[in-house]
């Protein structure tokens, strides 16, 4: 099956060197390209790819707000961010917004198309440098159940009975944004077994993505916050 790609940024070098990466591939075809958001958000409507390559800082409306229209607008198309920025204000907007992915400009061709690709099957990606500061930081503003003298409590989500024992083991390493291989490694399972037990996660939970997975896992203390105090992690960049 062939992805269908919009390519959103202003600066048409980019997007014609996007462009050649991408339909070098016999799996991609580009579908059009826009040089601003207010276009994209215009573009994915008409064209409903199934991935819009979506820049941040453009004239007229910004990638965010663009994501953000496209997601309200119940657009049938997944938006990966791809920015210059290693940002963390950039990567949460972008994922508040509904973005199923945050990868920077800089990443190599082999893993933006395996971006690409896994968020046109309904996979999230963000960025490595991105991903533990993300957790790290969304963690410390949730509740610890591990810590009684804290004064709200972990969320209780009826949704967690609907899984099995295996099912909140793979839920507790996508919370701590392991990859497919990473998991089947760790528990000892094959990559297929590990992608079917997310997927069923999602259904079960309701969830978009492994982002939102992530995010519930912290949510209902499955997965406790981090001590270590946001931002420290950048030292070692």
């Amino acid at each position: 099956m062939t992805t269908r790609v919009l390519l959103v940024d202003d600066q048409p070098l980019l997007r014609l060197g996007f462009r050649m990466v991408l339909e070098s591939q016999h799996d991609m075809t580009v579908v059009g390209e826009a040089g601003d958001g207010a276009d994209a958000v215009g573009m994915a409507g008409g064209l409903e790819p199934d991935v819009v390559l979506m820049d941040v800082r453009m004239p007229v409306m910004d990638g965010i707000e663009a994501t953000r229209r496209i997601v309200d607008a119940g657009i049938d198309s997944r938006v990966l961010i791809l920015t210059t920025f290693d940002l963390d204000e950039y990567a949460y907007a972008a994922l508040r917004a509904g973005a199923s992915g945050f990868l920077l400009k800089d990443v190599p061709p082999t893993d933006l198309l395996s971006g690409i690709r896994a968020v046109a099957t309904g996979d999230a990606v963000v960025a490595p440098s991105v991903t533990r500061r993300l957790l790290d930081v969304f963690a410390h503003q949730l509740p610890d159940p591990g810590h009684p003298d804290r004064s709200v409590p972990a969320v209780v989500d009826p949704r967690m009975a609907r899984l099995t024992e295996r099912e909140r083991g793979v839920l507790h390493e996508v919370a701590a944004a392991r990859s497919n291989a990473e998991i089947a490694q760790r528990l000892v399972l094959s990559e297929a077994t590990v992608k079917t037990h997310v997927g069923r996660i999602l259904t079960k939970l309701e969830l978009r993505d492994r982002v939102q997975a992530a995010v519930f896992a912290y949510e209902v203390g499955l997965v406790r916050p981090s001590r270590q105090p946001p931002g420290q992690d950048r030292k070692q960049r």
